[in-house]
């Protein structure tokens, strides 16, 4: 599937978070308690759901994002949180280029969150995401 440059269909984009490993831990006593947050666009959120007490959590659980045709330029932004009994504590956030995806390649691996200057990670998440043009 080839597309022009400036131009991508319309379609659907289908994430599947399917694990996460060595998430830092925000807790002093115990594990994260770690969900993930997934959108496009700020509007729009969606949450994974919530697993108790581990820095390697399993979700295998997936969503998908309807894309216009003039939003292939978005990342998709993933934001990893640790809920707390009250509040919740950030553990790292990250943005993934689709560019490759939009193109016809699926992706199937893991992405770093970065700590602040880069050097250093707060983990990694394993995704597969793919598209599928209308």
């Amino acid at each position: 599937m080839v597309f022009g440059n400036s131009s991508f269909p319309a379609g659907i984009l289908t994430v599947t978070l399917c694990e996460g490993k060595d998430l830092k831990d925000k807790d002093l006593i115990g594990k994260n308690d770690p969900y993930v947050e997934l959108w496009l666009d700020e509007d729009y959120k969606q949450r994974s759901s919530n697993i108790t007490g581990t820095n390697n959590p399993v979700w295998n659980e997936t969503f998908s994002f309807n894309v216009a045709q003039s939003s292939h330029s978005k990342k998709l932004c993933i934001k990893v949180l640790d809920k707390d009994l009250v509040g919740t504590d950030k553990i790292g956030d990250t943005k993934v280029d689709l560019k490759d995806v939009y193109t016809g390649k699926e992706f199937d691996g893991w992405v770093k969150l970065p700590a602040k200057l880069g050097l250093t990670s707060h983990g990694e998440l394993h995704l597969r995401i793919h598209f599928t043009p209308n």
